[in-house]
């Protein structure tokens, strides 16, 4: 444990990971900002004084995970024409699953207070899912027009549909749940029409 005056390194990061871990193995009931610290090892007063309380920090929880899949789905426009257009695309939907996605989703519906904060951000242009869809979009666009995609696939469609569901799977879901993981898999395989050269006119 850190103690009293040493400063964390990475201290908003150490206690992310550890209320993701705290939810993901006690469900959110469990989540406080005591079982924060006690699980990062470190002082007891260390989140409120990063944070103005648990809201805050479940709020920005969220929008920071949002953010790194967002920043992952931009990625994708460096791999069009590399590997394969469903590999690619599910990387990024599978990504919203990790470290406990759909419980710490759930546990922001569950706290009006930072589910508005989380809105709030969102709505003034904080990175979600709908940057994560034009994201996606841009990429399997690109990847029409370089033949990998076949033109019968809408990109926008494609997106909407992919997002749609990851959404509805993250508020869904719970402790125990079965891992949403899989479906996401054949949902993306199903909806992305690959083949690896464009047919001659």
């Amino acid at each position: 444990m850190s103690p009293r005056g040493v400063a964390t390194p990475d201290v908003r990061e150490r206690l992310f990971a550890a209320a993701e871990r705290v939810v993901e193995r006690d469900g959110p009931g469990a989540l406080t900002s005591r079982s924060v610290t006690t699980e990062a090892g470190c002082a007891k007063g260390l989140l409120h004084t990063h944070f103005a309380g648990l809201d805050e920090f479940v709020a920005e929880l969220c929008l920071d995970r949002f953010a790194r899949t967002a920043a992952q789905a931009r990625a994708l426009t460096a791999l069009v024409g590399r590997g394969t257009v469903a590999g690619n695309l599910t990387a990024v939907a599978l990504s919203l699953f990790d470290r406990g996605g759909p419980a710490v989703s759930g546990l922001a519906m569950t706290r009006p207070v930072a589910a508005a904060r989380v809105r709030e951000a969102l709505t003034g242009g904080a990175p979600g899912f709908a940057t994560i869809q034009e994201a996606i979009a841009g990429y399997l666009e690109a990847e029409r027009d370089g033949g990998r995609v076949a033109d019968s696939v809408d990109p926008d469609t494609v997106a909407l549909a992919v997002v749609g569901t990851a959404h509805h799977l993250l508020m869904t879901g719970w402790p125990g749940a079965p891992d949403p993981r899989p479906a996401m898999t054949r949902l993306v395989a199903a909806l992305v029409g690959v083949r690896q050269t464009r047919e001659p006119d």
